[in-house]
């Protein structure tokens, strides 16, 4: 939507000091939803504007998909002046976003006990690998290896396969959506106290909140959680299942779901068969039911066979890639692909409100200092 209705956080100004991707995730969010956002880079710019290919001017996608909506400056915190600078903005800015290791802002007088001082209704929302204290205190983070030290690829992947990153940076992009739900919690707590506070979204936290129901699992049971596949650990058939052409996933959660399933398929007196009439039946039998389920779906076109079910109440899917994905018609209809003046197609923002929607009011600057005026910034 490019619409010149003011967003949920117009009015709301972000300095935006983060790279890679948690910290600029999060300030697309942010802008997404009306924030004036000031994105602030090294000299040489963002890591990310290399991490090709494929480039466009230069810049590769993967600094395209997150840093949407965004003025952009570019500023040398090592040097007095560049710092001042920094002061100047921040004097009128409401959050700052910034991941740099721990110490590095203290080092330049940056820390949040000077800018809370200076800056007492400033919301300083930082991205951490770690946090700053603690047995990993202050260390590094990045996704795949947070994946890994938290318990992720231990649970993903085939039963007799290895460890298996997930395929996307889902560390870093729940610690992004962390990040952004802090802020927009403390800025609630501003309307009160009139304060503002330190925000701190780990990835290390964030990596470990994504154990569900893996841990719920482990503290109950004491079991060490392993690999399933594309199988749920706790309920069956919730897994990919085999057609006569392409595989489909189903999802099915009660045994009502799982009655018009067998009904579909020309099997009912599977839903009353005593190994598969509970939930508990079907999880602890799931392989005796995936061979009977899938010597019955091997007459079926995957596609058609899941249109049906979905139709009848079966939550289920076709398994599609990436552009089949993106083409799908309800892609469109959710408004799921942004496109832009320039050539810019991204990913549209998720939340909708009705009344205050996300607005897409400029494209990622490709160059390295296009400094927009705050005008143009608050055009929508």
């Amino acid at each position: 939507m490019t619409s010149s209705h003011p967003g949920a956080l117009a009015g709301i100004r972000v300095v935006d000091l983060s790279r890679i991707l948690g910290g600029p995730f999060c300030g697309q969010i942010l802008g997404d939803h009306g924030a004036d956002v000031l994105k602030i880079e090294p000299p040489q710019g963002d890591d990310t504007r290399t991490w090709g290919p494929p480039f466009r001017d230069g810049v590769a996608s993967y600094y395209f998909g997150l840093n949407r909506n965004k003025r952009v400056m570019r500023l040398d915190l090592t040097a007095d002046a560049d710092r001042e600078v920094l002061l100047s903005l921040l004097a009128e800015a409401d959050v700052m976003v910034e991941n740099f290791k721990t110490g590095t802002l203290e080092k330049w007088g940056l820390g949040y006990d000077v800018l809370s001082q200076r800056f007492p209704r400033l919301i300083h929302c930082r991205v951490s690998g770690f946090g700053a204290d603690g047995p990993l205190g202050g260390l590094p983070g990045y996704d795949a290896a947070i994946q890994a030290m938290a318990g992720i690829m231990s649970i993903n992947g085939e039963a007799d396969g290895d460890p298996l990153r997930a395929g996307l940076p889902v560390v870093d992009m729940v610690t992004g959506l962390n990040a952004a739900l802090g802020v927009l919690l403390a800025l609630q707590e501003r309307e009160r106290s009139g304060r503002g506070q330190f925000v701190e979204a780990a990835l290390y936290d964030s990596g470990l909140s994504l154990l569900h129901p893996h841990a719920a699992n482990w503290f109950m049971s004491g079991k060490t959680p392993t690999r399933t596949g594309n199988a749920h650990p706790n309920i069956y058939p919730y897994d990919t299942v085999a057609t006569a052409t392409d595989p489909i996933f189903l999802a099915v959660g009660n045994d009502r779901q799982f009655r018009i399933l067998c009904e579909h398929l020309g099997a009912p007196a599977l839903a009353d068969d005593e190994r598969y009439a509970t939930a508990g039946g079907r999880s602890v039998n799931r392989a005796l039911l995936k061979g009977e389920l899938e010597s019955r779906m091997a007459r079926h076109d995957g596609k058609v066979l899941a249109d049906a079910l979905i139709a009848a109440g079966v939550p289920c899917a076709p398994v599609l890639s990436v552009p089949d994905a993106l083409n799908h018609p309800h892609t469109a209809h959710r408004e799921m692909v942004v496109e832009m003046p320039g050539g810019y197609k991204g990913l549209g923002a998720p939340v909708k409100l009705s009344r205050t929607p996300a607005t897409y009011r400029y494209a990622p600057l490709a160059e390295g200092n296009q400094f927009l005026p705050r005008e143009a910034a608050n055009e929508g």
